[in-house]
């Protein structure tokens, strides 16, 4: 009879000292209502495009710093206004979309020889692994699709003429998640408002003993540079290559016009123009 009533007390004891813990401590932790407020903004989709491992981890980060958003966007939210909207009213900051949408831009014009055949895993990584790969160029798009599986906005192909990837701007959303997986690094994600499309990453200061630029990428010959009448265009000394400022750029074609290997094309029209 002992054992039972001190079970007893104990059983009471118990449940007075949780009754008084739900009362005394908080039913959410600090900061969890804003960040699933926040996460409910996003578009759960878990890609990690904006660096983080999660949409909840990134509401996470997001509640601790507003701020964040103009460094790292997410890219889905930036092309849906009613979730830009919502995300908006969470953060309690303004957005503006325009600013920092993006697009990716593929660095290379194709056709790129090819000096040896290349018969092992189909995928651009592994072909990478073999003398730097199997065309003239080395820094040339490999053509295997890496980043053709990666992008979840089914924006990229391959040009089976020129062997090379290409981007349909209206597609892309800018998530970046093909940039991580080119292994030749050509990819690069450039403001939406991107004019003119430089289609080569050839730079003479990697020059690789025994390979060669191929016939179709940038010779350096500063044409487009001497033919801008806006000086939209700067050239690079120390990489020497063009860069395109956007603002100064009125999508004249001069540039475009003078280039001796047709390595510039008007971003928009990027696609029909490789």
């Amino acid at each position: 009879m002992t054992t039972v009533l001190v079970l007893t007390g104990i059983g009471f004891a118990c449940a007075a000292i949780i009754y008084c813990a739900n009362i005394v401590l908080p039913h959410k932790v600090q900061g969890l209502e804003k960040t699933e407020e926040i996460a409910n903004a996003l578009p759960g989709m878990n890609c990690g495009a904006c660096g983080h491992p999660g949409c909840f981890a990134y509401a996470q980060a997001l509640a601790k710093n507003p701020d964040l958003i103009s460094q790292s966007p997410c890219a889905v939210v930036l092309q849906d206004a009613e979730g830009l909207e919502r995300l908006e009213k969470a953060l309690g900051v303004s957005i503006d979309a325009s600013q920092m949408s993006k697009r990716a831009l593929i660095h290379c014009n194709g056709n790129s020889e090819i000096v040896y055949d290349y018969s092992g895993i189909r995928t651009c990584k592994a072909a990478l692994q073999l003398l730097k790969g199997y065309r003239k160029c080395p820094y040339a798009c490999l053509g295997l699709g890496d980043c053709l599986e990666a992008c979840p906005q089914s924006a990229i192909s391959i040009d089976e003429e020129k062997q090379v990837a290409v981007v349909d701007v209206e597609k892309c959303n800018g998530c970046g998640l093909c940039v991580a997986e080119c292994p030749q690094k050509l990819i690069e994600l450039v403001p939406e408002g991107t004019k003119i499309a430089f289609l080569c990453s050839y730079k003479p200061l990697r020059d690789i003993p025994g390979r060669e630029k191929c016939d179709f990428g940038c010779i350096h010959c500063r044409k487009c540079y001497k033919a801008c009448e806006y000086e939209a265009v700067v050239w690079r000394k120390e990489e020497a290559i063009p860069e395109f400022d956007i603002e100064k750029c009125t999508l004249c074609y001069k540039c475009i016009d003078e280039c001796p290997n047709n390595t510039l094309a008007s971003f928009t029209r990027v696609k029909a123009a490789v």
